[in-house]
């Protein structure tokens, strides 16, 4: 995988001279959102920030306030692409360089990659990509003295980069090699590279919806996925779609959207979601009559959650607590925990996941883990059910924690899942029972062919006494 070490950790200086800035102010069209894209590629690559944090500091900038949402649109589909697709970038990208770039270098790097993105994948006109990215370079004190470079590169990479990009295996040049021989360990050679292949593809907008979903499929132009679901392959401005202000479905993958269904709430059940945000499932689990908890160890987080219910019309007490020291006055008939963890069965909606997590291994999670999901265990009424979920495909995450778990607190056992439960979806069912989907799933009758995040969700039932 071609590597992006040849910048370090040192961004652009800040102009000083009263001429300079006055000639700041006049950028051409275009100009802002895709420095906001750069800086935001840097702090992802660079400083491990993951992306939306580094995206919104990059748009908190006074002089970005009235970027237009289309081109924050784009810096955003830049952004992702880039990360996504990184390896293959930066493996054209290297192939016109003679040597690697001298220190001082600033955002050059970046700059780069941005334009060869808009090259190669976003069918940007050459003379937008290359003028702009040449007047990234001027902009920035110490990538200035490479403008001429960046033009010269960047229209050879226009001229044959598409031939060289095809020549790419896409899989062995952007997914990390730990990452990957993890999952060949796990799923086999074969099934890790078609898990991989489908984590790289962009991913569809699911939505799930309150109401009808084949109505609601055919006023977003989706589709209906066997489990509710509405899939939207070309959906615009997400909050230009009917229904969005009415609060009539929110955003939330298909797979995400399982684990809550698995605990069949009904109307006046008493339902803890824990570590709650964003809130799909809370919402999942108000929408169907149930009286919930929603927990967060995050003020901020926690905040969007009721926003996101207030704009959907729908109740739940919200929490803010460390979930290892609350104290309920009462059991719960279910508790559903959604733990922290790697989450690379995400990487197709979250691409820096491929460059923030590292290969330090997962155990302070699969610790926490551990005891959350011990916690969680003794909120659970006695005939209650637990459903312990995590979006990695990492199974020490997954199967190893409920292994465990089970044969610690044996008054718990598996309520085992089966494939009507989710869609007709058997290839997600494991041998004991528990729910594993991969990206490289497809539900029967997805024609569409979009795949799945890649969720873990183990259902137990506590025994009455």
């Amino acid at each position: 995988m071609a590597s992006s070490a040849r910048v370090k950790e040192r961004g652009p200086l800040k102009l000083k001279s009263k001429k300079a800035v006055s000639k700041q102010v006049e950028k051409p069209a275009g100009f802002e959102a895709r420095q906001a894209a750069v800086e935001t590629l840097w702090r992802v690559m660079k400083r491990g920030t993951f992306f939306e944090e580094a995206f919104a500091e990059a748009f908190a900038k006074p002089e970005r306030a009235k970027v237009e949402p289309r081109d924050r649109a784009f810096a955003r589909l830049l952004v992702t692409t880039v990360l996504r697709r990184h390896g293959e970038l930066a493996h054209v990208i290297s192939s016109h360089l003679q040597k690697p770039l001298p220190e001082p270098q600033g955002w050059v790097w970046p700059i780069l990659l941005a334009g060869a993105a808009q090259l190669l994948l976003l069918d940007t006109p050459p003379h937008a990509a290359i003028g702009l990215a040449v007047e990234q370079c001027k902009a920035d004190p110490n990538a200035r003295r490479f403008d001429k470079l960046v033009n010269a590169v960047l229209r050879r990479v226009s001229d044959g980069g598409i031939a060289a990009l095809n020549g790419l295996d896409a899989v062995a040049q952007n997914v990390p090699s730990w990452l990957l021989a993890g999952w060949e360990k796990t799923y086999g050679r074969e099934a890790a590279w078609r898990i991989a292949a489908a984590s790289l593809e962009e991913p569809p907008l699911d939505v799930t919806v309150k109401g009808d979903p084949l109505e609601w499929a055919a006023k977003l132009q989706g589709v209906p996925l066997p489990t509710g679901t509405v899939r939207i392959l070309q959906a615009g401005r997400i909050t230009d779609l009917p229904g969005f202000d009415d609060g009539a479905w929110w955003v939330q993958d298909a797979a995400a959207a399982l684990p809550a269904r698995l605990l069949n709430a009904q109307p006046g059940q008493r339902i803890a979601d824990l570590c709650a945000a964003p809130g799909g499932k809370t919402a999942e689990l108000a929408a169907a009559g149930a009286h919930v908890t929603a927990v967060d160890i995050s003020a901020a987080r926690l905040r969007r959650v009721k926003d996101n219910l207030d704009r959907l019309h729908l109740e739940a007490e919200c929490v803010t607590a460390d979930i290892l020291t609350w104290q309920p006055a009462a059991p719960f008939d279910g508790v559903l925990l959604d733990a922290p963890c790697s989450a690379t069965g995400t990487i197709r909606r979250h691409p820096d996941i491929l460059h923030v997590r590292q290969n330090r291994g997962f155990g302070k999670l699969v610790d926490l883990q551990s005891k959350l999901l011990e916690r969680a265990a003794g909120l659970v009424r006695p005939g209650g059910l637990l459903i312990y979920c995590t979006c990695s495909l990492e199974p020490e995450e997954g199967e190893h924690q409920v292994s465990r778990f089970l044969a610690a607190l044996p008054e718990f056992a598996r309520a085992p899942i089966t494939a009507s439960e989710i869609g007709g979806l058997a290839d997600a069912i494991t041998s004991e029972g528990d729910l594993r989907t991969l990206p490289s799933h497809r539900f029967p009758g997805d024609e569409a062919g979009s795949g799945l995040d890649g969720f873990y969700a183990a259902r137990l039932r506590r025994h009455t006494i």
